[in-house]
């Protein structure tokens, strides 16, 4: 019987992995705030998590697989405002530019992909509920949720309070609010200052903090619980600690999320990628030089664990490796079923890279062929 083990970020542990419910896979995966263009590090999230669906595809599971869009959000009103254009405008343009990305690189489209202002209902119908839970609460028409009404802040990212207040500070939440009774509390709704964006709700004209909006997506879509949780690895705190304290806190059942899978980081000259240090690498630069299956292959011949250094050494290999099996795969049809040694690489933490050696190394053409194909290569 095929066993499935999977990292648990929540526990840092290897898990044996069974869905909730049998041969149904629920996987929800943080996509972009789109205030600029998409990147290698994002390239690297999503490339990942399209596989991890077509192998689940593959043995015999029905994913339903929902990627969210923050088409709302500070960074997003501070650009736009910066290069005087309007939210809307600079969401749309650089979505368009994320979904032209999503197609050179043979990334399927998730099964619901979702704009954060269509699902503005759900995210009030919660924020209700957690006021009437007294897990939230409203001072000077912003509303916050309280972290010290759910016990199990922290859990999953593992740092302390004094760790906490520090990522806080430098990802967008003011911990020196005098608003808050906590400095850790975060906002659901935010009061909108003339010339913001903003929509009706029962307290306000305002809109929806970040935390909130993937907790209605994923509801909306998914349901109350949900078989796997993805992002990169800097959304562990405070994104997903805050998401999994308001889903729980609203619905009543825990775990929220049965296993959260979480991506490493990418770099460019021993940096993380950011555009405050300017070393960004976008795939749009990197498909003037590159076909998709060399920059597919370039970044899943690395552990989705594992964080990461951009090399141009390490594109020139991946054209070199992905020429060899493009020939060697080139016409070749098969409705056939992965041997048994290769779905135990899979399903050992999806150890893409050895899944990829496998790959060059098998004799079996049909093999070969059912690699490349389930590994998304075109």
């Amino acid at each position: 019987m095929l066993q499935l083990r999977i990292f648990n970020t929540h526990s840092r542990k290897i898990e044996n992995f069974a869905p909730l419910h049998p041969n149904k896979i629920k996987m929800y995966v943080c996509g972009v705030t789109p205030y600029d263009t998409s990147h290698l590090g994002h390239a690297f999230v999503f490339i990942f998590f399209d596989v991890v669906k077509r192998f689940f595809t593959h043995i015999g599971y029905k994913v339903t697989y929902v990627q969210n869009v923050t088409n709302i959000d500070d960074p997003l009103i501070e650009r736009a405002k910066e290069l005087h254009t309007t939210w809307e405008k600079l969401a749309d343009k650089w979505i368009r530019y994320l979904l032209h990305d999503f197609k050179f690189l043979n990334i399927a489209m998730p099964d619901f992909f979702i704009y954060a202002t269509d699902e503005l209902e759900m995210m009030k119908k919660i924020i209700t509920t957690l006021i009437e839970k007294k897990h939230a609460y409203i001072q000077e028409g912003n509303i916050y949720f309280s972290v010290d009404t759910f016990s199990h802040y922290g859990e999953l990212s593992k740092l302390s309070r004094k760790e906490m207040l520090v990522l806080s500070a430098e990802r967008g939440n003011d911990i020196k609010d005098p608003n808050k009774k906590n400095p850790l509390d975060f906002l659901l709704w935010k009061k909108s200052k003339k010339g913001e964006p903003s929509w009706s709700s029962p307290w306000n004209n305002g809109r929806p903090g970040w935390h909130i909006e993937c907790t209605a997506m994923s509801m909306k879509y998914l349901g109350k619980q949900i078989d796997i949780h993805g992002g990169g690895n800097d959304l562990i705190f405070p994104h997903h600690e805050s998401e999994t304290a308001q889903a729980e806190s609203y619905s009543g059942v825990s775990p929220f999320v049965k296993t959260w899978m979480h991506c490493g980081m990418v770099s460019c000259g021993g940096e993380k990628m950011s555009k405050s240090l300017g070393n960004l690498v976008y795939v749009q630069d990197l498909a003037k030089d590159h076909s998709p299956n060399t920059i597919r292959h370039y970044l899943l011949r690395h552990h989705y664990r594992k964080d990461w250094n951009h090399s141009e050494k390490g594109l020139q290999d991946s054209a070199q490796k992905m020429h060899s099996i493009e020939i060697a795969v080139r016409g070749i049809h098969t409705a056939s079923e992965l041997h048994t040694h290769s779905i135990d690489l899979f399903s050992d933490d999806f150890d893409i890279p050895s899944v990829l050696e496998e790959m060059y190394r098998t004799k079996d053409v049909v093999e070969k062929k059912l690699l490349f194909d389930v590994l998304g290569f075109c």
